[in-house]
């Protein structure tokens, strides 16, 4: 259990960031509660859809993966978060990811953020 809230914070902080480096990825929000608290919701949904869509969509395109070399990863992210700004909009939450470019960069940094907290944070269950 400790795990999961660990990995749900970093990944709260990870969207955290990419939100405030990227002027396309918004959160609004009345107060800064309400704010964190969404952040928080979002990074659930982002949680879900990264452990029960992503290794789906990842086994679809493994040809494309190995032709190359990994950098579709890039695209799978992507993806990912586009579904998640998708999926946050039909439950209400105010997170929004602006166009397909913007979800690429995000995912990347999103990914680099979530793994230097991943590694800072203790990991145990």
């Amino acid at each position: 259990m400790m795990n999961f809230v660990v990995k749900t914070l970093a990944n709260a902080g990870a969207l955290g960031v990419a939100i405030w480096l990227l002027q396309d990825i918004t959160l609004t929000g009345e107060s800064t509660g309400k704010k964190v608290l969404t952040l928080i919701l979002v990074a659930l949904v982002f949680g879900l859809v990264n452990f029960l869509v992503k290794p789906v969509v990842q086994l679809f395109t493994l040809p494309l993966f190995v032709l190359t070399l990994g950098l579709f990863t890039l695209v799978v992210n992507a993806l990912m978060l586009l579904l998640t700004s998708w999926l946050a909009d039909k439950l209400d939450l105010s997170f929004h990811v602006e166009g397909f470019w913007t979800a690429v960069l995000g995912g990347l940094i999103i990914s680099v953020v979530s793994w230097a907290l991943n590694v800072v944070l203790p990991d145990r269950d």
